[in-house]
């Protein structure tokens, strides 16, 4: 069973400036809210943001946009519609 209108979003970046401008982009950009961060391993930090599908993708993309300014985004990613066991990994 998947989680109804909370789609999640991710940016991961090399570095925590490029994380916190993504993350403070994502935020002023669309509706959504700050689901967390994960340092993952040698400098990389995958910034997360939850809400409706639209605003998740117009936050990634703001985000990304933003966190390339200052460093370097390794990887982007929308799940729409996540599966509820995925909590646990978030």
């Amino acid at each position: 069973m998947a989680v109804t209108g909370r789609a999640l979003g991710f940016i991961e970046t090399r570095g925590f400036i490029a994380a916190v401008e993504g993350a403070d982009a994502m935020l002023k950009a669309a509706s959504v809210s700050l689901q967390g961060y994960k340092k993952t391993g040698s400098g990389y930090i995958a910034v997360m943001v939850r809400g409706d599908v639209a605003a998740v993708k117009a936050a990634v993309e703001a985000g990304t946009e933003a966190a390339a300014r200052v460093g370097e985004v390794v990887a982007t990613q929308v799940i729409a519609s996540p599966h509820e066991d995925m909590e646990q990994m978030v």
